[in-house]
């Protein structure tokens, strides 16, 4: 068995539990329509992108605290050099 896909199933399994418990309902629901489902996969996506910037940016900062840091230490003919703007 993978180890990720088993994974991804507990979640799901969990993710359907809390959504039961705070919903009530579930995807074999019949009270909505197609194009609100489509609303429901719209929005979902729409905060997936929100995620993703965030993330994109959280790594970016760090890699470049990191680079910085590196460059701070860079040794210059024997003497410390601080490449920083």
């Amino acid at each position: 068995m993978d180890k990720n896909v088993e994974k991804v199933i507990t979640q799901l399994r969990d993710r359907e539990e809390e959504g039961l418990r705070k919903y009530g309902v579930n995807t074999e629901r019949t009270d909505l329509t197609s194009l609100e489902w489509l609303q429901h996969l719209q929005e979902e996506l729409m905060d997936a992108s929100v995620y993703i910037e965030k993330l994109k940016n959280e790594m970016k900062d760090s890699r470049e605290d990191s680079i910085y840091r590196t460059l701070d230490n860079i040794q210059y003919h024997g003497k410390a050099k601080n490449y920083k703007k």
